[in-house]
């Protein structure tokens, strides 16, 4: 499938959702006990915004980690940033970065080499286009492990990237995949090519609820729930969704296990 058909997967995956959200609701059980039962909470890693400044990312990193979280993901691309961050945290913590296909193969692998005494948990997309798959594995084998998935939008293409032995973590989106329906396909191909699984969820509504619910029942050790965290105004959900110690609870309730809080919805419809 080509990167034209973007828009018509991430229609389906919403499509998917809703009506894996429907069926809990008419049986009355939480997605993951439809799915077949499952954790009831889940280790989250801390997914922070783009500050492009040493200080303000070792502030970020601080409100992470005394949250209780056990990993931080940055959105920089410097090395004096990305140094800042893995200083603050220090070497117990997992440090990840995304740089969002940034780089040329070339550049990528200048910058893996740079980066490898950091100890990176993984490096995130680190060349363009996304669907490079021997450039990813060319990086790969400079010696920093390896994420991608977010924008892989079909399981062939999944298959092809784990052939190209190209990530060390893989990250199917429920909201870009094909919903629940294929997120749990991707987990399952993941596994019979031994590839730990990390969903992209960068995400406040459906599809992070979707992330919850599959990881719940298909997850592993390794797995962990992606947790964009920053200030925001209001959440989608209200208090609903807690963080604890950066762990989150899975949803109880039928379906997706919660809706989203009608105040919030219109407070900001017209903001």
């Amino acid at each position: 499938m080509s990167s034209d058909a973007g828009p018509l997967t991430h229609a389906l995956s919403a499509v998917d959702i809703a009506l894996w959200d429907i069926a809990g609701k008419i049986a009355g059980v939480s997605l993951h006990r439809l799915l077949g039962g499952g954790q009831a909470d889940l280790p989250c890693y801390a997914s922070l915004d783009a500050y492009g400044h040493p200080d303000l990312v070792r502030h970020a990193v601080r409100q992470s980690v005394d949250a209780g979280f056990a990993g931080v993901k940055l959105h920089e691309k410097q090395f004096s940033t990305i140094s800042a961050a893995r200083d603050e945290a220090g070497p117990d913590v997992d440090i990840m970065v995304d740089v969002n296909c940034a780089w040329t193969v070339d550049e990528a692998l200048a910058k893996a080499e740079e980066l490898l005494p950091l100890k990176l948990k993984w490096l995130e997309e680190p060349v363009w286009p996304p669907e490079n798959q021997s450039g990813l594995a060319q990086v790969r084998r400079a010696g920093v492990p390896i994420a991608a998935g977010e924008n892989v939008p079909t399981l062939i293409e999944f298959d092809r990237l784990f052939g190209a032995g190209a990530v060390n973590y893989v990250q199917p989106s429920p909201a870009k995949v094909g919903g629940v329906t294929e997120l749990w396909k991707a987990f399952t191909l993941a596994s019979v090519h031994n590839v730990p699984v990390m969903p992209h969820s960068f995400y406040d509504g459906p599809g992070l609820l979707a992330a919850l619910h599959t990881v719940a029942v298909m997850g592993t050790a390794d797995s962990m729930i992606e947790w964009r965290y920053f200030d925001l105004e209001a959440q989608i959900y209200g208090d609903q969704l807690i963080l604890k110690q950066g762990r989150v609870d899975v949803p109880q309730g039928p379906g997706l296990g919660m809706d989203p809080d009608p105040d919030v919805i219109s407070t900001y419809l017209n903001a």
